[in-house]
């Protein structure tokens, strides 16, 4: 069953380690059965706070995505979005 990896991006504090960290992120999905779908695109609020932006990519599975979020290199890259920038993310099953 797919499952999504959803960043919601509230702000930026450090935009240089952030730019090494998209870096890092892109190259950590090497391998990983990944479809981007919304990458830091136009936003609107509906209802709560305002983001920033947000990135939401497709696994073929719950477990994939998993595998790709906890793998030592995506592990590498979030020591910097951590360090430069305040998101919240999930990973959440979909309805196939």
């Amino acid at each position: 069953m797919t499952a999504y990896f959803v960043a919601v991006r509230n702000s930026i504090s450090d935009p240089a380690t952030f730019a090494t960290y998209g870096d890092l992120a892109g190259k950590s999905m090497a391998g990983h059965a990944i479809t981007p779908l919304a990458v830091y695109g136009k936003t609107r609020a509906t209802d709560g706070p305002a983001t920033e932006s947000a990135v939401i990519i497709a696994f073929p599975t719950f477990e994939e995505a998993e595998a790709w979020y906890d793998s030592p290199a995506y592990q590498e890259a979030l020591k910097l979005r951590l360090a430069s920038g305040d998101y919240q993310t999930f990973i959440i099953q979909g309805v196939d």
